[in-house]
């Protein structure tokens, strides 16, 4: 079990890893555009909410497609190997709430950098 519990906290982060990856450099190809929009009055809330939002996206798709495959993995597994039940509501929702929360803080972190972009050091990057 505790080896199961190491490799489940290990995709969990390399999970979070990719998502940050993904977003910081969405929001890094971004920078002009957030320093127009933050030139023009945008404030940083909004870009926050921007950045955030389409992070979240990528990753409720993701979080979807998961929860779609889901019943499709049990049954294949519960062929393959003894004793692979689907496992119980509460530990469902509980790790697509650990999952979702990952994910949101994931996105959180490069939303929360671009709110400090500089417009004018930004509207000079391109």
């Amino acid at each position: 079990m505790m080896l199961l519990a190491v490799t489940d906290a290990l995709a969990l982060l390399l999970a979070a890893a990719g998502v940050y990856g993904v977003v910081s450099y969405v929001t890094g190809r971004r920078t002009h555009e957030i320093g127009i929009r933050m030139a023009l009055g945008a404030s940083s809330l909004r870009v926050l909410v921007l950045v955030f939002r389409r992070g979240m996206g990528l990753a409720a798709a993701g979080i979807g497609i998961g929860l779609l495959a889901v019943p499709a993995v049990v049954g294949a597994l519960r062929h393959t190997l003894a004793g692979i039940e689907f496992a119980s509501p509460a530990l469902f929702w509980m790790t697509l709430g650990l999952v979702t929360l990952t994910a949101a803080t994931a996105c959180w972190l490069p939303a929360r950098r671009a709110t400090r972009i500089d417009p004018a050091t930004a509207l000079r990057h391109e």
